[in-house]
Parts: C-alpha cells; sequence; structure tokens
C-alpha cells in the first residue's frame, strides 16, 4: 500500500494541490494540506477503505481538511479580534471568493462540503451522495437548507 501512496502522490498530487489551492485561495496552505492528506494516508492506510476510486478518497479528504482549515481561520481571527493585538488588513482579493469563503466558515460540516460539490464543483446530487456515503434525497434537503440560508443572508452561491 506505501508503494500506491507514494505513486498516488506522484501522479495525483499535483490534482490534489490545485484543488485545495482553489479552496484556500492560499498557496501555503494548499501545500500543507497536500502534505497532511498523503500524511495521514501513509500512517493510517486503512482510512481508505478501497471502496471507489483513490482519487476520489483523496478529493474528499482533501475537501474536509480545506473545509476545516476555513473554519480554523475564523475561529482564530475571532479569538484574536477578542483577546489580541488588532489583525493586519490583507490585501483585497475578489469579492466574490471573500463571500463564498466567509459563507463556508458559517455553515455544518457536510453542508459545506455539499455547497462545494455541487456550486463550484458541478456535480450532481448523485454522485455528490456517492462522495459522501448518504442518500440522493438527504443531499437535495441540505441543498434546500442552503439556498434558505443563503436568501436569508442575501448571499447568491
Amino acid at each position: 500500500m506505501r508503494r500506491a501512496i507514494e505513486a498516488a502522490y506522484r501522479t495525483q498530487g499535483p490534482i490534489v494541490l490545485r484543488r485545495a489551492r482553489s479552496l484556500l485561495g492560499n498557496d501555503a496552505d494548499a501545500r500543507e494540506v497536500v502534505q497532511e492528506v498523503f500524511t495521514s494516508l501513509l500512517a493510517r492506510p486503512e482510512q481508505y477503505s478501497g471502496a471507489g476510486s483513490l482519487m476520489a478518497f483523496l478529493y474528499r479528504a482533501t475537501t474536509n481538511r480545506c473545509l476545516n482549515r476555513i473554519r480554523n481561520r475564523k475561529t482564530r481571527a475571532r479569538l484574536l479580534r477578542n483577546q489580541g493585538p488588532p489583525l493586519a488588513v490583507a490585501p483585497a482579493r475578489a469579492e466574490t471568493c471573500s463571500v463564498v469563503r466567509e459563507l463556508l466558515e458559517r455553515l455544518p460540516e457536510q453542508q459545506a462540503a455539499v455547497a462545494v460539490y455541487y456550486y463550484i464543483d458541478g456535480m450532481t446530487q448523485v454522485e455528490i451522495a456517492g462522495m459522501l456515503g448518504c442518500s440522493r434525497r438527504h443531499v437535495g434537503n441540505l441543498l434546500t437548507r442552503l439556498r434558505g440560508r443563503v436568501s436569508r443572508d442575501e448571499v447568491t452561491p
């Protein structure tokens, strides 16, 4: 299994990096996520059950780690605002990316994953259900709740 993981790192690592970079908007963080995903898989290869493709597993693991980082950024920023020195203002980025990241910070984990897979990746509800191991109906319900939340916040996904 170790050789298969090392081969996947060489062949699929750039795809995983592109995925992380697109979600995080930061090359350094994206590279760290790639290292975390593959290091974790080397340490605990049983994470990948063999059901489905290794690429699908890497894609899902990368998305989850990126969403966790986005949430952790929000928590750190809040703690620094409340307890630490003022934050330096970062250079402005594209407004859309900022709005999407802010929305992802506020969403529950599974709803955020569904939002990324559906709106960013263009996956179908059936494909998302397969990635998350749930029913298509559950994915549809999560999307309905997401749309309701977005319309209440007056943000367009």
